[in-house]
């Protein structure tokens, strides 16, 4: 029997690249996607070859549906689209980076996952990648937590709607990924140490934290319409 067949649209680092890799040591097909052709040379290479590569702009639905053409059909759906856009404090935060933010996170989940579904096995999944701003009270988060909300309030209504095909979500905490890398390496440290003193855990999360979350979601075929937050505790003191 074949191995089941996964994509991972941004695929190409952080959190898609760590799926991909615990995908593919479960024997599973992954195919990556990405808009950067350089990113997606050198995530292919880390994958040691082992992941098919598609170059795909998930901003742009027209793009998205030639991608799926070009994979045919499979499986599971991972959406691991970030955004760092719509950040700050309320009071004056940029209504423009709130919209952007928007249309890089929601915009392309929402966009992605339709033009997927003539290509997807109807007894396969989708797994939507929010993030724990969707849950938690952390003040500065009003615009990206408003976006991730989106995405999660997507995973109870498309499991009831899309049936038999499960449709789940992830809600990372703070992960050590390239997501973070508008900070210098110092103010990185003394971020992470203060979100790893707040956390019951006593540390930041890893990609493959997150990718294990996936993982399961994927391969428990009884779990549909429920988000995961995988954060370490964070949300329980924010």
């Amino acid at each position: 029997m074949p191995s089941q067949h996964v994509v991972i649209i941004g695929g190409s680092s952080g959190i898609g690249l760590a799926t991909a890799q615990r995908l593919l040591d479960a024997s599973f097909q992954v195919t990556i996607t990405g808009r950067d052709l350089k990113r997606l040379d050198l995530a292919k290479d880390a994958l040691q070859g082992r992941a098919k590569t598609v170059a795909a702009d998930a901003s742009s639905a027209g793009n998205m549906k030639d991608s799926f053409q070009q994979i045919g059909e499979f499986d599971h759906l991972v959406l691991a689209l970030g955004s760092g856009k719509g950040g700050g404090p309320f009071a004056t935060v940029s209504l423009d980076d709130v919209k952007k933010g928007f249309e890089e996170k929601v915009f392309s989940h929402f966009g992605s996952a339709q033009a997927a579904l003539p290509f997807l096995q109807k007894n396969g999944s989708i797994t939507f990648i929010a993030a724990v701003t969707a849950h938690a009270a952390m003040p500065g988060t009003s615009g990206i937590g408003a976006a991730n909300a989106a995405v999660a309030a997507l995973v109870p209504i498309l499991a009831a709607e899309l049936r038999p095909l499960r449709v789940n979500g992830v809600s990372p905490g703070v992960i050590d990924t390239p997501w973070w890398d508008f900070l210098t390496e110092d103010e990185k440290i003394s971020v992470f140490a203060e979100y790893a003193a707040k956390s019951p855990i006593g540390r930041v999360g890893k990609p493959d934290d997150v990718a294990r979350a996936v993982k399961s979601l994927i391969e428990n075929t009884f779990i549909t319409g429920q988000t995961m937050i995988c954060d370490g505790g964070l949300c329980l003191t924010s």
